[in-house]
């Protein structure tokens, strides 16, 4: 879809979508990763970066609970950009109601941040997935933790790990890595929590690939 149809569409779900705002808290649906976050789970009106060493080793997989919920609360979930299709039957399989899931395949770096910021401003989604395609600025940042505020829903942007290094105002920066059978979850930044700790999670490999 180019920017006048998306736009298009979002406006349509935002008729037609729920109005109310989202749980302040959407529990990850991972024991050890709830128990380091503040509140115990996603919040909703954040940004969440994360930042996986490699693609493919579960950085899809670790949202699957929450996205699931999401879905059969009967808000809508969008993927912008995603760096491959997501597999539609172990969606389903793994709780996510379809009708509620929109992919909007981006190309420009521009266009999936514009993307981001209109679905996390609509109140019917209760999480936005984006992979940026370049670096992102910390201004662009802070627009997207203005429209999550603003909608009630929590973004989400896939990071090169190199992005560890540098400084960012999300809210909750995570680096992941493959250590053996888990998914093993750095916090780099958490604000209102703990910082620098690790946890483990046996998030599959494989995700929804």
């Amino acid at each position: 879809m180019n920017r006048a149809e998306t736009l298009q569409h979002l406006a349509w779900l935002c008729r037609n979508g729920r109005t109310a705002v989202a749980p302040i808290i959407e529990a990850s649906g991972w024991t050890e990763l709830d128990a380091v976050l503040p509140g115990g789970g996603w919040q909703a009106g954040t940004v969440v970066e994360l930042m996986p060493a490699a693609i493919g080793i579960g950085e899809l997989q670790l949202l699957m609970p929450a996205l699931a919920r999401i879905t059969r609360a009967e808000r809508h979930v969008t993927l912008i950009a995603p760096p491959y299709i997501p597999f539609a039957p172990a969606l389903s399989q793994q709780g996510v109601r379809l009708e509620r899931l929109l992919v909007i395949q981006a190309q420009r770096a521009e266009d999936i941040l514009w993307a981001a910021e209109q679905s996390l401003r609509c109140r019917s989604f209760g999480a936005v997935l984006a992979w940026p395609a370049a670096k992102i600025r910390d201004r662009d940042i802070r627009r997207l933790q203005l429209a999550a505020e603003a909608g009630g829903s929590t973004g989400f942007l896939y990071r090169t790990v190199d992005a560890a290094r540098e400084a960012s105002p999300a809210a909750l920066r995570l680096k992941l890595q493959r250590v053996a059978s888990a998914l093993q979850i750095d916090v780099v930044k958490c604000r209102g929590g703990r910082s620098g700790v690790s946890v483990k999670v046996e998030a599959p490999c494989s995700g929804c690939a």
